[in-house]
């Protein structure tokens, strides 16, 4: 980009980042003292309000740039992710968003512990939580870093490093100052921005063709270099049995991980009542669905105009697919049209990035305070908010430090990692809590652990992290585990730990509690 070019990119990033200053200023000038405030924003949401900031927290880089750039490289294979994560709603909304609501005051362990002994289920979901939460930032960091590296030429990996930081380092001052009530603002105000944007993007693309998806499709296919395959599955997941099983796996984990994911179940307990929040979930199905429909669009757009060489050039993981598009549908490189609109996407893309970086570091710091640090802590010294906002501190520098090394991965992979975490760990133990009635601390715990720690343990040892070109360490090879998803093996382990640990426990169930919360969930009868 030219330095006119640049300065319109900076002062459009600038805009966003004034933005968010002002609402996290606004916010603070609330009331933010009590844990109902800072977690939930005092739940005064309303229905569509919580709707836009749930699909803010769902629509995330992984989304817009990662989906895109995966179906760009590689066709009908990239489309899982879309399908995947909008299937995913469904499970949401059918199995876990009122009861959550109606058990629950802040955090995922809340609905647990209303069943079992309440200490170790919180520190087993606590850790859960924020390894979840970690993943998912990171992500979102290495998509910060790659649009800097993209629009700062020559700067290199400074820039991305750069990035990083500064996302980090912002995202502590929404969360410490403003709470769950700057973090949902920011979140509306990016779904809007966000949607609008797709939906223009989707709009040229198909002006490109005369509206014809047949014609865009053929010509995907022609400019990705594959011909027909582009258009079939096998591409990426396709060849040996171990290729077909990762598809099988991340397809699992990508359906049913949004059901465990922290900070999307969360936002819940922002509404006032339990039919509040299905109704947020309806409002969110019709954002999310829309665009997730867009992103497809998009993704062939990017390979039938920009090309799949061209993508996999700038960016071998392909993250920056739809900003090479929106220069492209603007006139080309070096226009001023071009490059004025890929200042426009790139500054919606970082408005993404930031919004959705402040809910989950929101959701990883209520893990540590009000689970870890009132389960751990006999004497209490300090207040759970203040703990939280030191919690989100020391999130933002985990989160920072991680992501530095993974820059050249995928954002939508990366998130398919968090997504069969969340489904390993945090998903067993929910179902379990709400409908199996001689369910025991020993099975929760075992639950928990018997997913996380199977999963995190593969995802270290599997080719993401060595042994190929493109891995965290690529000099070095203990990559003895060939899946690079780890849902398929360790979904299935945490709910037969869980299972197993409550069929030999001698702790008798407690069908009073079972009764209680079967009411509460079913009926909202005292609910928070």
């Amino acid at each position: 980009m030219t330095g006119s070019h640049q300065t319109l990119t900076l002062l459009l990033f600038g805009a966003f980042v004034a933005a968010t200053l002002a609402i996290t200023r606004w916010a603070a000038s609330r009331r933010q003292g009590s844990s109902v405030e800072f977690y939930a924003g005092g739940r005064m949401f309303s229905p569509m309000e919580n709707g836009f900031a749930l699909a803010g927290d769902y629509m995330s880089a992984a989304s817009f740039l990662g989906i895109t750039g995966l179906i760009a490289l590689f066709g009908y294979d990239g489309m899982l992710y879309s399908v995947g994560f909008l299937v995913a709603w469904l499970v949401v909304l059918i199995l876990v968003a009122e009861l959550v609501r109606n058990c629950g005051r802040f955090t995922l362990a809340d609905v647990v512990a209303a069943r079992v002994r309440e200490r170790p289920v919180r520190i087993a979901m606590g850790a859960s939580s924020v390894t979840v939460s970690v993943l998912y930032l990171v992500a979102q960091m290495v998509g910060a870093g790659t649009l800097v590296a993209m629009l700062s030429v020559g700067a290199g990996g400074a820039a991305r490093s750069a990035a990083v930081i500064g996302v980090g380092v912002l995202m502590v001052v929404c969360v410490a100052f403003g709470g769950m009530r700057a973090t949902t603002w920011i979140q509306i105000v990016k779904a809007a921005l966000l949607t609008c944007c797709a939906v223009a993007l989707t709009v040229l693309v198909l002006a490109r063709f005369a509206g014809d998806p047949g014609a865009l499709l053929s010509a995907a296919a022609e400019r990705s270099g594959h011909g027909g395959d582009f258009l079939a599955p096998g591409l990426r997941y396709g060849g040996d049995w171990t290729a077909r099983l990762d598809f099988i796996s991340l397809g699992v984990a990508l359906v049913l991980g949004t059901a465990g994911l922290p900070h999307i179940l969360s936002r819940f307990y922002t509404v006032p009542t339990a039919r509040a929040a299905r109704r947020s979930v309806v409002w969110s199905i019709g954002l999310i669905g829309g665009f997730y429909l867009m992103t497809i669009v998009l993704g062939f757009g990017a390979a039938a105009l920009v090309g799949s060489g061209e993508v996999r050039d700038a960016n071998a993981a392909g993250n920056t697919a739809v900003p090479l598009l929106a220069e492209e549908l603007g006139g080309g490189a070096g226009s001023t049209g071009g490059s004025a609109l890929l200042a426009v996407v790139a500054a919606v893309a970082f408005a993404t990035i930031l919004a959705v970086v402040a809910g989950v570091t929101l959701s990883a710091s209520a893990a540590v305070s009000h689970d870890l640090y009132a389960s751990l802590s006999s004497r209490r010294r300090y207040g759970e908010v203040a703990v939280g906002r030191a919690a989100a501190v020391g999130t933002g520098v985990l989160a920072i430090g991680l992501a530095l090394p993974a820059q050249n991965l995928n954002v939508a992979f990366l998130v398919g990692l968090a997504f069969a975490v969340a489904a390993s760990a945090n998903l067993p133990v929910l179902l379990y809590a709400l409908f199996w009635r001689r369910f025991t601390t020993r099975g929760a715990v075992w639950s928990v652990y018997g997913g996380l720690v199977p999963a995190v343990v593969l995802v270290v040892l599997s080719p993401v992290v060595s042994g190929g070109g493109q891995s965290l360490f690529p000099g070095v090879d203990f990559a003895v585990f060939p899946l690079e998803n780890p849902g398929l093996v360790s979904i299935p382990l945490g709910f037969l730990a869980g299972w197993l640990g409550t069929v030999t426990s001698r702790e008798e169930p407690d069908a009073a509690r079972h009764a209680e919360t079967e009411v509460r969930s079913l009926t909202g009868a005292g609910a928070a």
